[in-house]
């Protein structure tokens, strides 16, 4: 019977090693092993996702860079409000130039636009449309920003049937896009001119 006994002992040890080593240590380990994997898996995803968001970002960086020297080319454009003096005088010189008789102009408060100032310019010119078509294309090549807004031609009946003269007085804003600074210049306060 000892042999017996110590048979089924020799065999519940033999069957039970592996039995136990399974739940013991491959067990353990195939779910430790399967972890590692999905972390694996997922650290790869993540790289992968890394890589585009690098990709989009060297994207990003050239058009932000294109658009800083789009900004800086406008920026060059607008003048200190201690130059818009200059560009006023820029103005009424063209339209002499074209013909035109000497604007009278009339500044109004400057108004924030965005990120700088706008100075509008009630002006008034009289002279026939051909004159004012040439002072109009010239003030277009001008390298400040600007733009002409409440545009209004009046006619004069007297001239009617003179040729070449479609109106006697033009009414108009012109509003000149500047960067501000620490002191306004007399100018640009509201006073005629």
């Amino acid at each position: 019977m000892l042999t017996g006994l110590r048979g089924i002992i020799l065999l519940a040890a033999v069957v039970g090693m592996p039995v136990a080593s399974y739940f013991l240590v491959f067990r353990p380990q195939n779910n430790e092993i399967n972890r590692a994997r999905q972390d694996v898996e997922y650290t790869k995803k993540l790289l992968d996702k890394l890589r585009e968001e690098t990709a989009r970002n060297a994207d990003l960086e050239k058009a932000i860079e294109e658009i800083r020297q789009n900004v800086t080319a406008a920026e060059t454009r607008l003048p200190s409000d201690k130059e818009i003096s200059d560009v006023v005088r820029q103005v009424s010189d063209l339209a002499l130039q074209a013909g035109l008789q000497d604007p009278t102009m009339k500044s109004t408060k400057p108004v924030q636009a965005a990120l700088y100032m706008e100075q509008p310019l009630e002006m008034n010119i009289k002279g026939d449309f051909r004159s004012f078509f040439v002072f109009l294309a010239n003030v277009e090549k001008l390298p400040r920003i600007m733009r002409i807004t409440d545009f209004k031609i009046n006619r004069d009946d007297k001239l009617m049937g003179t040729e070449g003269v479609v109106s006697d007085k033009v009414d108009f804003t012109l509003s000149i896009y500047f960067q501000p600074g620490k002191k306004r210049t007399a100018d640009a306060t509201g006073e005629e001119f």
